[in-house]
């Protein structure tokens, strides 16, 4: 077998498994947005694309500008899906949230970094978790905006 066919046959199965994966993160993508309306933000858009990068939702919490990352696991899965917020993720987060901040101008508004993890059991009601201002931006990266005042965990139910 030639050495660039396992490379595809590797490939294929791992474009397999992603595919399997995203009808669960579709899922908790949806399960995510009614639950953080419910806590009082106004969702200003879903699976913003910005070149390489992907916000999955960008939402408005009073005057504060909140770029919020979906984590979805099934339990028994080996990590807690806030475990699977790597750094090279974070960066593709806040390069993202640079560019929707560029094109949006608001001086005033403030703005944070959120995190909602989601863990649906076999059955019952799924375990929301939501991380206000969960990581921070390095300094030497902010754009000309001001983060956000205070944070608070809050963990909630569906």
């Amino acid at each position: 077998m030639a050495p660039w066919r396992a490379w595809v046959d590797a490939l294929r199965r791992w474009a397999g498994l992603r595919a399997l994966n995203a009808p669960l993160g579709r899922l908790g993508e949806d399960c995510a947005a009614r639950y953080l309306k419910r806590q009082g933000y106004a969702i200003l858009k879903r699976n913003a694309v910005f070149g390489r990068y992907e916000l999955d939702i960008i939402a408005r919490e009073g005057d504060t500008i909140a770029f919020i990352e979906v984590k979805t696991r099934r339990p028994g899965q080996m990590a807690e899906p806030q475990d699977n917020l790597t750094p090279q993720k974070r960066r593709h987060i806040q390069a993202a949230a640079r560019h929707y901040l560029s094109l949006h101008d608001e001086p005033d508004a403030y703005y944070r970094y959120d995190v909602v993890c989601i863990e649906f059991p076999e059955t019952g009601e799924p375990e929301i978790t939501l991380f206000r201002d969960a990581f921070q931006e390095k300094l030497s990266f902010r754009p000309p905006m001001r983060p956000a005042r205070h944070s608070r965990n809050q963990r909630g139910g569906f």
